[in-house]
């Protein structure tokens, strides 16, 4: 474990760890939804990761806290191949208020060192070619020509944003074979405007601190270390990484943990909204240009 000590003040601006911040992260996520000009009904998310980085545990922490009580919805451990075989545009259901929240949380085999996800494949995933619950077939990607392809997805079907899980831990020997494939898969998302984000987990390896309370997060030296290297890593503002800790040992919720997870998924719904609003009068402009054409 990396040597870590308490800042006194905290090194990122956030709500603070208490029952009113968790009530309202959680009534903003339940009353989100996209802009109506748009005419999306959720924000699509896109997780992306490495084995074991917890991509599977963020969509079951999620939902855990929706549900009330730890949930398993999505397979999830550390194996060593990756267990998410089917794409899955996963739905979260809020118990309290009945309601489906507006947000999707879309889930892609895990990045493997000795398979290469093929980048034609993330470019359908991202442009919403490929359909809830395609199964990946490794020695036949998708393409144009696969049963199911969706011919004109619209701006509903496309990834919106897209979260990269990286394991806070492991940051200094991510295997060059996989950091190759994510900086392949954000040029795609680039080209796109496509926003991104990182959820840094296992934090609570970083810091003993953080693996007693989960609250001390933005005070430890430990966890800004690790969020300046992933942002330097992948190019992204600092602001972009969202250090959060997932449920896996627990057994019950924890107010602390919730109001991580709760907060990175709000500001990853916020960035969805941009780049929705932005795709929309970039398609009011094209129309614009060619009706102007027609005359």
């Amino acid at each position: 474990m990396a040597e870590s000590s308490l800042l006194d003040k905290p090194w990122r601006k956030f709500p603070e760890f208490n029952e009113e911040t968790a009530h309202k992260l959680k009534e903003e996520l339940v009353d989100y939804g996209p802009d109506s000009e748009t005419g999306v009904t959720a924000a699509n998310i896109l997780l992306i990761g490495q084995i074991g980085a917890g991509k599977s545990s963020f969509f079951n922490s999620v939902n855990s806290i929706f549900r009330g009580k730890i949930t398993s919805k999505a397979r999830s451990g550390s194996f060593e191949h990756s267990l998410t075989t089917v794409y899955r545009k996963y739905n979260v259901k809020d118990h309290n208020s009945g309601q489906t929240l507006k947000i999707r949380l879309c889930d892609t085999r895990g990045l493997e060192e000795d398979f290469t996800i093929d980048s034609q494949e993330i470019s359908h995933i991202l442009d919403g070619n490929v359909p809830d619950r395609y199964q990946f077939n490794p020695s036949a990607p998708f393409t144009t020509e696969t049963f199911g392809f969706i011919r004109n997805p619209h701006l509903g079907d496309r990834i919106h944003c897209v979260a990269f899980v990286v394991d806070g831990s492991t940051i200094d020997v991510i295997p060059e074979k996989i950091l190759k494939q994510m900086k392949a898969m954000q040029s795609r998302m680039n080209q796109r405007n496509i926003p991104q984000v990182v959820y840094l987990t296992k934090l609570d390896k970083v810091c003993p601190m953080v693996e007693e309370d989960a609250g001390h997060m933005f005070h430890s030296s430990a966890v800004r270390e690790a969020v300046d290297k992933i942002a330097d890593v992948m190019g992204l503002p600092r602001g972009f990484v969202l250090p959060i800790k997932n449920y896996e040992s627990e057994t019950i919720l924890d107010q602390n943990i919730d109001i991580l997870i709760l907060k990175a998924l709000k500001q990853t719904a916020d960035f969805a909204d941009d780049y929705m609003e932005e795709q929309v009068e970039k398609m009011a402009a094209e129309n614009g240009q060619g009706r102007k054409e027609k005359e």
